[in-house]
C-alpha cells in the first residue's frame, strides 16, 4: 500500500513537473489566427457552456414580447454589439472575421433558445474571448432589453432592424455610456453593399480633408544676443 501511495505521489510530481515544462518552454501558441486543436477546442467549449448554464439556470426571465424593451435593446445592440455580433444582411466585419474564438452572428443565432444565458453573458462576460462583462456600466434592465432584441433578431430583415434602430432611444443605459464602445458609425448600415459608406463616415472624411488643407503653424526661431539663431 505505502508502495502504491509513494508510486503515485512521484507520478504526480513527475506530471506536474512535465506540464510546467512544458508551458514555461512557449511551445503552446497563444496566437489568435492559430486554432486550437480538436480536443483542446472541445474541453474548452464544455467547459464554457457548463459553466454558463451552471450559473444561469436560476435566472428568472421576464415577458421579451414587450416591444418598448426591444426597441431600448435595439438602440444598444446598434451601438455596442454589431462590430461582433453583426446585423440582418451585415457583411461580416474586421472584428468578427478576426477573433478568435469567432463571436457568434447573433442576426442568425439570436439567443439560441436560452435568454438566460444570454443575460448572463451580456452581464458577466466570457473570460479570453473578447466578450465584455457590460453588466459593469450597464443596469439590468437595459441588459433584458437587448437580450429580447437579440431572440427577436433573426425574424428581423435589414430594413425591419434599422426601423427599430431609429425609433430606439439610442445608446443608453443608465449612466456612463461612452463613445469607446459605440460601434455604430464604424461599420457601413446593414444592408449596404460592402464598400459604402455612412454618412457619418462621409462627414469625416470631409473634416480629416479639411484638416489635410490646413496650412502648418510657422516656424518657431529662436534667436540669442550674439545674433545666431536656431529653429525649434
Amino acid at each position: 500500500m505505502k508502495i502504491t501511495i509513494k508510486t503515485l505521489a512521484l507520478t504526480s510530481v513527475g506530471l506536474a513537473v512535465i506540464g510546467a515544462g512544458v508551458l514555461y518552454s512557449g511551445v503552446i501558441s497563444v496566437a489568435a489566427d492559430e486554432p486550437h486543436s480538436r480536443a483542446v477546442e472541445a474541453l474548452l467549449a464544455i467547459t464554457r457552456e457548463r459553466s454558463i448554464a451552471v450559473r444561469a439556470r436560476e435566472i428568472e426571465v421576464p415577458s421579451l414580447d414587450d416591444e418598448a424593451l426591444i426597441r431600448s435593446g435595439a438602440g444598444n445592440y446598434h451601438a455596442m454589439c454589431i462590430g461582433c455580433h453583426l446585423a440582418p444582411e451585415m457583411p461580416a466585419t474586421e472584428l468578427s472575421e478576426s477573433l478568435y474564438p469567432a463571436p457568434p452572428n447573433l442576426a442568425k443565432r439570436g439567443t439560441g433558445g436560452d435568454p438566460g444565458a444570454t443575460f448572463w453573458v451580456i452581464k458577466h462576460g466570457i473570460k479570453a474571448t473578447g466578450m465584455p462583462a457590460w453588466g459593469k456600466s450597464m443596469g439590468d434592465d437595459y441588459i433584458w432589453g437587448m437580450v429580447a432584441f437579440i431572440d427577436r433578431l433573426p425574424q428581423l430583415d435589414a430594413a425591419q432592424y434599422q426601423s427599430l434602430v431609429a425609433a430606439s432611444d439610442g445608446h443608453q443605459h443608465g449612466g456612463g455610456e461612452s463613445d469607446m464602445h459605440d460601434h455604430s458609425g464604424q461599420h457601413a448600415s446593414p444592408a449596404a453593399p460592402r464598400g459604402s459608406t455612412s454618412a457619418a463616415d462621409d462627414h469625416h472624411g470631409a473634416h480629416d480633408d479639411h484638416a489635410a488643407k490646413k496650412p502648418k503653424a510657422e516656424a518657431d526661431v529662436h534667436h540669442h544676443p550674439d545674433g545666431s539663431r536656431h529653429v525649434h
